[in-house]
């Protein structure tokens, strides 16, 4: 059981009256988070793996903690498998740029992705000429295995989901779909930016080849995220960038690359945020991912049926909580999803997001919405503020009477 009025004490942004609603686009940064960024910065700021001083030693020993905490968290081999990065799509496009590619590859991939994990799989069919088939989900964002086992044959390279759909909240059984894959002979990349912060993820019992998620909707900094890279396909993976760190020999002729994570850290990393980032795990890991999914099933229930009960209100997603995470994207009658959200804003301080949240195939095609509202919810919301957006939401709905 999570104590939620102790947690929001380390969030002084709420002391505001702000009702913050919109996690799912970026979480806030709780203060211990920050206090252990500052800490690099006022204790040990100095290059990591750069030299013998005690200063840079503390700065290395701490960078190469933050690893451990990610790979911890994921249930990773070891910290040789997580590689630091800016954010989700910069680990997805490691990926994707690194990998070698034949025409008579194909690339699975489905309708409910975020654009980070859609239209690099689209370049790379530019650039190489691969076959791309995308699966639908049905209007709930639900998918039917068979579809997969159908679309994934002996030709597909790569089968790239996301975990969680950031438009709709449903999750996606990556597991079985991974399985699926591997039977094939095909890599899975998994998109978990929004499952990471709010579930158990365990990438050992998921099987997945690659999995990236971002620091900054978890209570990390901004500028932060870690790329999974299962050890046994790593020299698969060609570093997009190569430099200082990420070289074992050099010779006037040749160079050799370092292996794990070094090889694919070129340069001076984000130090401090690499260590921010690997607090905001042991803050997370503190609070128990099973304590964090239960608070969040409730709250996202209460959620979920409370918008279904609002005249003129049309929700998304599925009905389980089972299968789904509390994120629910929304639409008020004929209103543009920004009034709605302009109106919560200006009328409660309630933050929501708006609009195509970067997902414009299931806007499209699978929504048949021009964009939506959307409300996430994590570890600091509370039932009082969800009921205060409930109310205000039927407000707005009733104006339109």
């Amino acid at each position: 059981m999570l104590d939620v009025n102790g947690i929001r004490q380390d969030f002084p942004i709420l002391r505001t009256g702000v009702i913050y609603m919109d996690s799912a686009a970026s979480s806030l940064t709780p203060e211990p988070v920050l206090d252990k960024m500052m800490e690099f910065y006022h204790q040990y700021r100095a290059n990591v793996d750069r030299g013998i001083h005690q200063l840079s030693q503390r700065a290395s020993e701490e960078y190469e903690r933050a690893h451990r905490k990610v790979a911890q968290l994921l249930n990773a081999g070891s910290e040789q498998e997580i590689i630091m990065t800016r954010n989700t799509t910069e680990g997805l496009n490691i990926v994707a740029n690194g990998l070698k590619w034949k025409r008579e590859n194909k690339i699975v991939t489905t309708l409910m992705d975020h654009h980070s994990n859609f239209i690099i799989w689209q370049r790379v069919r530019q650039r190489h000429g691969v076959k791309l088939e995308v699966v639908k989900p049905s209007e709930q964002g639900l998918f039917d295995l068979g579809d997969f086992e159908r679309a994934i044959d002996d030709s597909t390279r790569v089968v790239a989901v996301p975990h969680v759909s950031n438009a709709l909240g449903a999750i996606v059984p990556v597991r079985e779909i991974t399985r699926l894959a591997a039977s094939r002979g095909a890599l899975t990349v998994i998109d978990a930016a929004q499952s990471v912060p709010h579930m158990k993820v365990d990438v050992r019992e998921i099987g997945c080849d690659f999995l990236a998620f971002s620091g900054h909707k978890m209570c990390g900094p901004t500028g932060s995220g870690a790329l999974y890279i299962k050890g046994t396909v790593a020299d698969e993976v060609e570093p997009t960038f190569i430099g200082g760190g990420t070289i074992q020999d050099v010779s006037s002729e040749d160079f050799g690359l370092a292996t794990g994570w070094h090889r694919f850290e070129a340069g001076t990393p984000a130090i401090a945020e690499g260590i921010g980032l690997g607090r905001a795990v042991g803050y997370l890991l503190e609070l128990g991912l099973e304590n964090i999914r239960l608070h969040e099933v409730k709250l996202g229930k209460t959620l979920y049926e409370g918008l279904g009960k609002i005249r003129k209100v049309k929700v998304y997603g599925p009905e389980d909580m089972g299968s789904r995470v509390a994120l629910t994207s929304f639409n008020v009658g004929e209103l543009n999803p920004h009034d709605v959200a302009l109106a919560l804003d200006v009328s409660r301080k309630i933050m929501i997001r708006s609009g195509h949240h970067c997902t414009l195939p299931t806007m499209k095609e699978v929504i048949h919405a021009n964009g939506t509202a959307r409300a996430s919810l994590y570890v600091y919301n509370t039932r009082e503020e969800v009921e205060t957006f409930l109310s205000t939401v039927e407000e707005i709905a009733r104006s339109l009477t």
